[in-house]
């Protein structure tokens, strides 16, 4: 059944038709419509006319059904029915959050920081299902179909909607063992002296840029006989000694403050990106993303625990 909503988000020829079928008369689907039953008569014959045809026989008394307007009635009024039943789910889905959340993130990030608090999350909206999608590389946010992709980078492409979630910080470090065997960098400049492993989807990765307390900068050449496209990888690898790395801090900030790992030239400030939440559109955000946003946003903020080292 037809409601005032429908019709005052635009009013059609065969809505007003069914209307009128369901509710018997002119006046009652004026009454129904919030209209006039001069405006229904010409929305009527308009419909009349360009079918071609007599859909209702009128009469001082009585309305009727022609029995080609019985045929037309029986296949529109299904389609009405499922418009509406279209309508409804749609409104049900933006009333809370409740769906398939398609999500797509690095894997290292991914795994380490998104994964462990999911459980959390249900919790807090059981009636959101995760499908969660690990790639290092960037994807088609519309090819895949994803609500939402999470990119590490220091700047985003102008044409992305997205929102900041936390900064990407990057330390040099080494297993002790890696120490033990060939010493450490003193200065930039020592870098030239060491394997570097490094990570094949990272822009200048063969030219590292530090910045020392007094903001002169250095630029580096590294080299290295290891590269992968996983920042997990590379810290199994720096933690079995095989050379040092370029990491962010949210990969082995951990491992710094336990010791596994060590800093190397701990006062140079090093790579900077941040982490963002990307996502398709703005406007009609469904609840879904907007709450699963807000708790990255809440559970991370500006100060990540995995610079606490």
């Amino acid at each position: 059944m037809l409601t005032n909503k429908t019709h005052s988000s635009g009013l059609s020829d065969i809505e007003t038709f069914v209307c009128v079928v369901q509710t018997g008369s002119f006046t009652a689907a004026a009454e129904k419509l919030n209209t006039s039953k001069s405006v229904i008569s010409k929305y009527i014959t308009r419909l009349e006319d360009r079918l071609g045809v007599k859909l209702l026989t009128r009469t001082t008394r009585r309305l009727t059904l022609t029995e080609i307007g019985q045929t037309f009635y029986d296949g529109v009024s299904i389609g009405i029915d499922e418009i509406e039943k279209a309508e409804e789910a749609v409104s049900y889905l933006q009333a809370n959050p409740r769906g398939t959340l398609k999500i797509n993130a690095p894997l290292s990030f991914g795994a380490l920081y998104i994964a462990p608090i999911l459980g959390e999350f249900q919790a807090l909206y059981p009636e959101v299902n995760v499908d969660l999608r690990f790639d290092d590389k960037e994807v088609d946010m519309v090819k895949e179909g994803l609500d939402l992709t999470i990119r590490i980078t220091e700047q985003l492409d102008g044409n992305l909607i997205a929102r900041k979630i936390a900064p990407c910080h990057h330390a040099i470090v080494a297993a002790p063992s890696y120490k033990k065997f060939h010493g450490q960098p003193k200065s930039p400049e020592d870098l030239m002296n060491h394997n570097v492993i490094t990570y094949q989807y990272q822009h200048s990765r063969w030219e590292w840029e530090l910045t020392a307390t007094n903001k002169q900068t250095k630029r580096v050449r590294v080299h290295g006989d290891i590269q992968m496209n996983n920042s997990l990888a590379i810290r199994e690898a720096v933690l079995a000694g095989a050379g040092i790395a370029r990491m962010p801090t949210f990969s082995v900030g951990e491992d710094i403050k336990t010791g596994r790992l060590i800093q190397l030239l701990p006062k140079y400030r090093l790579l900077e990106l941040s982490i963002y939440c990307v996502f398709p559109d703005r406007s009609h955000m469904p609840p879904k993303l907007r709450a699963f946003i807000d708790f990255m946003v809440d559970r991370i903020q500006d100060h990540p625990p995995w610079d606490n080292f």
